[in-house]
């Protein structure tokens, strides 16, 4: 089991490090990767997940392949559960977590929405954060590969979420409306 660390861990408010082109490759980083990709993978809950939440200052993120089901299930509402499983069944077979070294945000929208904000690292709190409602963010593979990938709605708010982790700044910072929703009791922050 790969602990993830806790809004109080000092790594959660400092500046992630870069990740040297030529270490991307390299063994610490690809187990870093698996690291993260476990510790995303045990959380039920859990669609991203930033390197310094398991206690590493890296420049990385991982975005699970469940986020697409779940964008997925948002587009086809109305999709009986035969199809739903058929459609989990495709995208199982050919998506894979997204990993983002070195990323940074290379436009976003003016436009931006109100949408309800969790964490891994700050468990059961929730709260509505004011988010870019489009980003387009560039970064390097896990090969060193550049690329940018654009997204909208759920996927760009992913992306500030998780490159605020790499900044030290915690969704708490700006959410309004906190409050705890732990799976056995409801009250505020």
């Amino acid at each position: 089991m790969e602990n993830i660390v806790q809004k109080s861990h000092k790594l959660l408010r400092a500046v992630a490090k870069e990740v040297g082109f030529e270490d991307i490759k390299s063994r610490k980083i690809e187990t870093i990767i698996r690291r993260m990709q476990k510790a995303l993978d045990q959380e039920e809950d859990g669609i991203a997940i930033a390197a310094p939440q398991i206690g590493e200052s890296f420049r990385i993120f991982v975005v699970s392949k469940r986020v697409f089901e779940i964008m997925a299930a948002e587009e086809n509402p109305g999709t009986d559960i035969k199809e739903k499983n058929i459609q989990k069944e495709i995208l199982d077979r050919n998506m894979k977590d997204l990993i983002f070294i070195n990323p940074e945000i290379v436009k976003s929208s003016k436009e931006q929405m109100l949408v309800e904000e969790g964490c891994l690292s700050v468990r059961w709190a929730y709260g509505q954060v004011k988010r870019a409602k489009k980003i387009l963010v560039k970064a390097l593979d896990e090969t060193g590969k550049p690329f940018t990938f654009g997204g909208s709605g759920l996927m760009a708010q992913i992306f500030q979420h998780e490159i605020d982790h790499l900044n030290g700044i915690l969704f708490i910072d700006k959410a309004k409306g906190l409050r705890e929703i732990s799976p056995t009791k409801n009250k505020e922050v």
